[in-house]
């Protein structure tokens, strides 16, 4: 059976997150430029224990992108915080979103025992609940899954 979708973890920010970047930019999502910009500044790289930010390619175009953190809003260091999670509109309701979100909760599981994010969007909303996550009363947060 042929693999639908590959994700695997990125070392850098190439071109392909760039033009990710523009656009989601054109949606009016900026937080994928934030990605860019904090990545440059070296201020978040996903880089520290139980971090990862993850592709996720179908063939040869990265369609979507996200990742996890230790959750900055949060004094809990068992907090995790799923971040900056982009899909090409084209490949919404493909699947991917559901896998690449899959991966992020797996790689949570042996640093995290609670994911939280924000979404902005109803949409995002009805999308983190049907994963499991529930809404919370938070001003730093808008969903929050138990692990």
């Amino acid at each position: 059976m042929l693999q639908r979708f590959v994700i695997r973890p990125l070392a850098a920010m190439d071109a392909a997150v760039v033009g990710m970047a523009a656009r989601a930019s054109g949606e009016g999502f900026v937080f994928m430029q934030t990605l860019l910009d904090q990545w440059e500044d070296g201020s978040n790289r996903f880089d520290q224990p139980g971090e990862v930010y993850f592709g996720l390619r179908s063939g040869d175009r990265l369609i979507a992108a996200g990742g996890l953190n230790r959750d900055p809003y949060s004094a809990d260091p068992a907090t995790g915080r799923v971040r900056h999670v982009y899909v090409l509109p084209e490949d919404r309701r493909s699947g991917a979103g559901r896998e690449l979100l899959g991966a992020i909760v797996s790689a949570a599981r042996g640093s995290f025992s609670t994911l939280r994010l924000r979404t902005r969007t109803p949409e995002g909303a009805i999308f983190y609940e049907s994963l499991g996550f529930e809404r919370c009363d938070d001003p730093a947060a808008t969903h929050v899954l138990k692990l």
